[in-house]
């Protein structure tokens, strides 16, 4: 038996003598009652003190990952607070820009750019474009042609560093798809070419070994594989981008934003390298701002097997668990605190066996059809990896702060299925 760990929940939940949950003074099952389920519910003031502890780790410049969750009110909510924004699609870019977030404040990324995206990121003057290949180059070079202006750039180096995470989540080993290789020279050959071309002014390096990675010492390791290459090409910034790790389930732990800031700085110390540090974190600012709620709409006894509970959502909200094996908790949010003895296995509607939210769940032994189940921290990559697979309806958003709640992304409406068909 086991109670759902507090340290899983939003900064500014409460639980009452009863049980029941209240996410920055809203009581949870009334959000459920209003805006039905499934419901993204997020702790706007949780999600504000994320964004200042990052400014303040990385006071030379900070970057919120935007592909972690992405709608104008978290864009515009991270450029309240002080940090750029870190844009990978014209989609992410066109999303920002709707949010009022000034163009210079922008970092753009991505290893496919397209000429199209290129073109619209160098008219609306983004702050930074991050080179991601040698092709990007020549891409970026036809842009420009007959043009005067300036374009910032960085360089993403890959660093040859294999953090301890998920195989798909590892970005900084030499066999990946991101980055340009420094131990080959390849590095070398793109640093002359970018300050061959008048318009670029290269302003740093960019490395990133990963995502989900607990122990930080991969980072500093980084710092150490490329510090010796930074010096020699002397570009005033380096960016370690982002993929700090935060805990999922009971027993998990992850180092603060504070504590990878001091690594991270002092990796730079020991380098002897005199750069600005900038940082690019996501999921680290948003995963445990976040619950989702879910109706149980089936119970499935298998004798001597398993206990299937159904709810109203899965893949569709969160396909973290079917594409990486993700773990999460589960918990009764009227009864929040109670002992969770019983063994479920957490999963949606979908038309597959493999549309799982949560393997190895615990529940109360007094779950009941109709009751609201929540998923903690869900604020990342839950929203936006979200599809209609089986044309399920995408779940709203809401922002909870003193006692009130605000809409922020409304439910899709079957109509919103309908609306790029033609015939």
């Amino acid at each position: 038996m086991s109670v759902l760990p507090r340290y899983l929940l939003p900064e500014n939940s409460s639980v009452d003598a009863a049980g029941g949950l209240t996410i920055a003074g809203c009581d949870v099952i009334d959000l459920a009652a209003e805006y039905g389920t499934p419901l993204f519910v997020y702790d706007e003031d949780h999600l504000r003190a994320r964004c200042r502890e990052a400014v303040t780790a990385f006071p030379d410049g900070v970057a919120y990952a935007t592909k972690a969750f992405l709608c104008k009110a978290m864009a515009r909510l991270a450029h309240e607070e002080g940090m750029d924004l870190d844009v990978a699609t014209g989609g992410e870019l066109h999303v920002a820009l709707a949010a009022g977030v000034p163009p210079q404040r922008l970092v753009f990324h991505g290893n496919n750019k397209s000429v199209s995206e290129l073109t619209a990121a160098v008219e609306v003057g983004v702050g930074v474009i991050v080179i991601d290949s040698i092709v990007e180059i020549d891409k970026l070079r036809s842009v420009l042609e007959g043009r005067d202006e300036k374009v910032r750039v960085m360089v993403r180096l890959n660093p040859g560093v294999e953090a301890h995470t998920h195989d798909f989540l590892q970005t900084g080993a030499t066999d990946s798809k991101f980055g340009i290789g420094v131990s080959d020279g390849t590095a070398r050959g793109a640093v002359d070419s970018i300050r061959a071309i008048a318009q670029l002014d290269l302003v740093g390096v960019h490395a990133h070994v990963g995502s989900q990675v607990f122990d930080v010492s991969s980072f500093a390791k980084a710092v150490e594989v490329i510090a010796d290459f930074v010096a020699e090409i002397d570009v005033p910034a380096l960016s370690i981008g982002g993929g700090l790790g935060v805990p999922y389930v009971e027993g998990e732990s992850a180092p603060t934003i504070t504590e990878w800031g001091l690594t991270i700085h002092e990796a730079i110390e020991r380098s002897g390298l005199d750069v600005k540090v900038h940082a690019e974190p996501g999921r680290a600012i948003v995963a445990r701002s976040a619950v989702t709620l879910y109706t149980v709409g089936t119970i499935k006894e298998i004798p001597g097997v398993r206990t299937y509970v159904s709810v109203d959502g899965g893949m569709s909200d969160n396909p973290r668990p079917v594409l990486y094996g993700s773990g999460y908790e589960v918990f009764l949010v009227r009864s929040t605190s109670a002992e969770r003895d019983t063994e479920i296995r957490l999963v949606g509607k979908h038309c597959e066996s493999g549309d799982v939210i949560v393997w190895e769940g615990k529940v109360p032994s007094d779950l009941a059809l109709g009751d609201i189940l929540a998923t903690p921290v869900t604020g990342a990559y839950g929203h936006t990896m979200g599809s209609n697979y089986n044309m399920v309806l995408r779940p709203p958003v809401v922002f909870a702060k003193d006692g009130d709640a605000r809409l922020v992304v409304r439910r899709e409406a079957y109509e919103d299925l309908l609306v790029r068909d033609l015939v």
